[in-house]
């Protein structure tokens, strides 16, 4: 694969031999317009122009999915991708993990996704958002078996998996599978979270390539709020909170790229410029001790000090005590707009809102932390309503 000249920084990935842009191409969040139809489809005068331009300066990793944008973006991204873009790319998708209900599915579904990319391969081939349940259940009907004759029939170049659970689950799946690589939502807030560094750290030194997700954090990270904006500033370097988080991303040896979502042209150059700076060792002591500090800043912004033990669980009329507290520390953390909180709506609309607390008291009596349960889950409710 022939990559033009220009700055942008790659990663030999010595297990597969290859090398991958630092900044990986991210098609999940492309504007969608009506397509004439009552339905939705991606607006291909955004985004065709997008890709290429990406490609022409030196992007070469692109990444979609079968269900993104109401499963119409790979047809988008083969679009993209016609007039010799093919080839310039490694191309990256999903196989829907929910969609499997036996062998014969995946073959079908492998089908369809080479038909909607117009290609005969696919370089990197993900099963899509693994967690302990969806893990048990795609291995026990026989997924290994499935991606490795893919490999074999030159349907697939390499088998990965993208993941969305914690550290324990993750060395299970990691450890079970010949993997060439593994996608994780990793960011500088999410050190001890989903799959945590210490996960992106294994699978460096089992020589499994990592793609990050959710660098940003689903953009919470490229706006800061005024006591993490007010570390930035007092910093003698200056740069935007979101070259701070990419740049220390592509810090991390392990990483092989970075998807970035753009969903404009401004945002497509803003990452080219940032991704030519991004390298491995880029960071000081003093930028890492700064982002520390802006991560502690972030942490000060905590609603409530609940530590997601779950004593106070299973709530006996339902209550999911923690993810209430937990939706309502990020919406603070991250300087979001709390009233009609679409993620609390869900809850509730799922029995497990605040509004089915009966004050009974029994999460309180066993609370570690002794919380004020009972008026806490009161005032998350009003503000988020």
């Amino acid at each position: 694969m022939n990559r033009k000249d220009t700055k942008m920084q790659y990663r030999r990935l010595e297990k597969l031999g290859i090398e991958v842009s630092a900044f990986g191409m991210g098609c999940m969040r492309f504007p969608m317009k009506d397509d004439g139809q009552g339905g939705r489809e991606v607006d291909e005068s955004i985004s065709t122009p997008i890709i290429r331009h990406a490609i022409d300066n030196g992007l070469n990793y692109v990444d979609t999915a079968y269900v993104y944008s109401d499963k119409k973006n790979e047809k988008a991204v083969a679009h993209a991708l016609r007039d010799g873009y093919r080839e310039k790319v490694y191309l990256a998708t999903k196989i829907p993990t929910w969609d499997i209900h036996s062998p014969e599915d995946m073959d079908r579904l492998l089908a369809e996704q080479l038909a909607n990319l117009e290609t005969d391969h696919i370089d990197f081939y993900l099963v899509h958002s693994l967690n302990k349940g969806t893990w048990t259940k795609v291995r026990d009907l026989g997924i290994r078996d499935f991606l490795t004759k893919a490999k074999a029939e030159g349907k697939i170049k390499y088998a990965c998996f993208s993941f969305h659970d914690n550290y324990d689950t993750f060395i299970d799946i990691i450890d079970s599978y010949d993997w060439d690589m593994c996608q994780i939502q990793f960011n500088y807030m999410d050190i001890e979270n989903q799959a945590t560094q210490k996960g992106l750290e294994y699978a460096g030194k089992k020589g499994i390539p990592v793609v990050i997700m959710e660098g940003l954090l689903g953009g919470k990270l490229a706006k800061a709020p005024d006591n993490v904006q007010a570390l930035y500033d007092a910093f003698p370097v200056k740069r935007s909170p979101v070259e701070w988080a990419f740049r220390w991303l592509c810090n991390h040896p392990e990483v092989a790229t970075v998807l970035s979502g753009v969903t404009s042209m401004e945002q497509c150059d803003d990452n080219l410029s940032i991704f030519d700076r991004c390298k491995v060792g880029v960071m000081t002591e003093a930028e890492e001790e700064l982002i520390a500090r802006v991560r502690e800043a972030y942490k000060s912004r905590t609603k409530v000090g609940c530590t997601g033990c779950r004593y106070c669980m299973p709530c006996p009329n339902g209550v999911d005590i923690p993810r209430i507290f937990a939706i309502w520390n990020n919406r603070f953390l991250y300087n979001e707009k709390l009233e009609g909180n679409g993620e609390y709506k869900r809850l509730c609309d799922e029995g497990h809102g605040a509004d089915k607390c009966v004050e009974c008291g029994a999460c309180e009596g066993i609370c570690p932390q002794h919380l004020g349960i009972i008026e806490l889950l009161k005032k998350a409710d009003s503000e988020m309503r």
